[in-house]
């Protein structure tokens, strides 16, 4: 593999050409090993959308969002000799950036899960879930408002399809806890809005 350099704008960033079609993403892969700069530039342009929102519903905020964008694209592109072409390229790419969102996580000390068990059997949801129809981009800004393990464990169970046993390996925690995190992340977005109701 050519070495490159990744050099990520992302403030500036905008996409030029149009995204490639389901499939073309696998395409790219041999020239962006290569270090077509093209190709990787075709390839960051199709990702990037995806991937910051899935920073930022991770971190909570735009500036560490972005940094740990322009991470898991270093990492991506690093990494593209590991993708052996089975399965979906965007798949394989997604588990890379819910990966580097992790890892500064625990770099930050924001994954500090100090609940008590008891703690978590003593939650309940004895109200009804709001049944409100909310906007994706409203959603989304409850997600990011949640406290930052539970947003974690809210993140992986809900969006990204990950099973409590893969969360508990992941973060180093035990099923009860990301359970409980889990729990106490769904209350509190229940409150977020019933709280954005009233407004």
């Amino acid at each position: 593999m050519k070495h490159f350099k990744v050099r990520l704008h992302l403030i500036t960033w905008t996409a030029t050409d149009d995204p490639p079609a389901g499939g073309a993403l696998e395409r790219l892969v041999p020239a962006c090993r290569e270090g077509d700069r093209k190709a990787q530039k075709r390839l960051f342009d199709a990702l990037a959308p995806k991937m910051m929102a899935l920073c930022l519903r991770y971190t909570g905020d735009r500036p560490t969002a972005e940094d740990v964008l322009q991470d898991g694209f270093v990492t991506l592109f690093s990494r593209l000799d590991s993708y052996s072409g089975v399965g979906s390229f965007e798949g394989w790419a997604r588990r890379i950036f819910v990966n580097t969102a992790l890892m500064h996580l625990r770099k930050t000390d924001a994954l500090k899960l100090s609940d008590d068990i008891s703690e978590a059997r003593a939650l309940s949801s004895e109200e009804a879930t709001p049944v409100q129809q909310i906007g994706y981009k409203e959603l989304m800004e409850l997600i990011a408002a949640l406290p930052g393990d539970a947003r974690t464990v809210f993140n992986m169970y809900v969006i990204e399809g990950y099973s409590h046993r893969e969360i508990a390996q992941a973060l180093g925690l035990n099923e009860a806890t990301t359970r409980s995190k889990l729990q106490r992340a769904r209350l509190r977005l229940q409150e977020l809005i019933k709280e954005r109701e009233k407004k």
